[in-house]
C-alpha cells in the first residue's frame, strides 16, 4: 500500500488474504469487472473518473489473487 492511510479495498482485500477467501476476492473482482465494462458501454457522460477509480480496484483486487495463485499449497 502506497498511501500512509489505505483504501477502503486495500483494507478489503487485505482482510480476505488473512482469512484465506480466495473465492470472495474472485466474487469481488468479476463485481468490478461487470461495473467497468457497465461504465464503458455508457454515452452521454463522462465516465472517466469512476472508470479510472474501477480499474484501480481492480487492480488492487488482482494482485491479491495473486497472493493465493503464487503460494505453495
Amino acid at each position: 500500500m502506497e498511501a500512509a492511510v489505505a483504501s477502503a479495498i486495500e483494507l478489503i482485500v487485505s482482510a480476505y488474504i488473512q482469512v484465506g477467501d480466495r473465492a470472495a476476492l474472485v466474487g469481488l473482482l468479476d463485481h468490478r469487472k461487470r461495473i467497468a465494462k457497465d461504465l464503458r458501454s455508457r454515452t452521454g457522460f463522462d465516465f472517466r473518473v469512476p472508470l479510472d477509480a474501477v480499474e484501480n480496484e481492480i487492480e488492487v483486487i488482482e494482485a491479491g489473487v495473486a497472493t493465493f495463485d503464487n503460494s505453495p499449497s
